[in-house]
């Protein structure tokens, strides 16, 4: 008994050794990490010559995540988590805000925009219709980057705008 006590915790003690001796997963220091890197910074939004709000998106956990903090200039709050996902090869964002709206869209660059696209998780309950949404963000050649957020309730054959923004650069808050 004693022997097999003994054997059982050899084996465990070298399992154990094997486990820490494994490679770290690899990092989020590619290239395709770095595709959305345009958008961090301080921004103020604005909707034509509204302003829509401020925005500060920031790469967080090692640059695995491009987080972002929106406010609203009419008391919305949310934010959106962003990254690359190796295994699809694609970008995703998972928007949550203080109105509980949740919002899951994927994509990747397209030229120089980022184009992300996903539906609605319920349909609309006037019109039966899953809403599809789609997100571009490209950045300008004076800094600044325009967000064109639209939607579809005929899957996707025609799209109507729901937001465009420009993002336009503010001085980094201390």
């Amino acid at each position: 008994m004693r022997n097999a006590l003994l054997f059982l915790l050899a084996s465990f003690a070298g399992t154990a050794g094997a486990q820490t001796s494994t490679p770290a997963p690899p990092s989020c220091v590619g290239t395709e990490h770095r595709q959305f890197d345009f958008w961090l910074g301080e921004w103020a939004v604005n909707a034509g010559e509204n302003h829509a709000g401020d925005s500060r998106i920031e790469s967080i956990l090692d640059g695995c995540v491009v987080l972002e903090n929106w406010t609203g200039a009419k008391g919305s709050v949310g934010k959106s988590f962003n990254s690359y996902n190796r295994q699809t090869g694609q970008w995703e964002q998972y928007w949550v805000d203080n109105q509980g709206t949740r919002l899951l869209l994927r994509g990747g660059l397209a030229g120089k925009s980022m184009v992300l696209t996903g539906a609605q998780e319920r349909p609309n309950a006037q019109t039966g219709q899953t809403q599809r949404e789609r997100i571009t963000w490209t950045p300008n050649d004076d800094g600044s980057v325009r967000q064109l957020w639209e939607t579809s309730t005929d899957d996707g054959k025609s799209w109507s705008v729901s937001f465009d923004g420009l993002y336009t650069r503010q001085p980094a808050k201390k």
